[in-house]
């Protein structure tokens, strides 16, 4: 038997995205530090972190991050925040991300396959050099 999700709740989880998306860190830092999940995902998968990365929010990713949301999180098509990162050129969110402990090896395509195959040479040096 499946139970019909609290409107609140979603309303909530909504409203948080949407600060992700919008990249409003103090915001975030604050609903995660009144208990919202780090690691709150949507019904594709993507996390906080996912949405602020892929919209170039690097303090926001970093707040994430700093309260414990996981850098390499793959989402239902196996995504994850810095191949996203990368995909979009966001540097300073590379950078948050690999300073957060993402691994450019994970994910499908990892974030080193997704800089070849859009030819981003240079950001596989922020992989080896930080």
């Amino acid at each position: 038997m499946s139970e019909t999700p609290d409107p609140e709740v979603v309303e909530l989880a909504s409203k948080v995205f949407d600060l992700a998306r919008a990249g409003d860190a103090a915001a975030l830092a604050a609903y995660l530090d009144a208990g919202v999940p780090a690691n709150l995902t949507n019904d594709r998968g993507d996390t906080l972190v996912m949405l602020a990365a892929y919209h170039g929010h690097a303090a926001a990713v970093a707040a994430l991050l700093e309260r414990g949301a996981d850098a390499d999180r793959a989402n239902d098509r196996g995504q994850t925040p810095l191949a996203g990162a990368v995909f979009k050129g966001e540097e300073d969110v590379i950078r948050a991300l690999l300073a957060g402990g993402a691994n450019p090896e994970s994910g499908t395509p990892s974030a080193v396959d997704t800089a070849r195959m859009f030819g981003k040479v240079e950001l596989l040096e922020l992989f080896t050099t930080g």
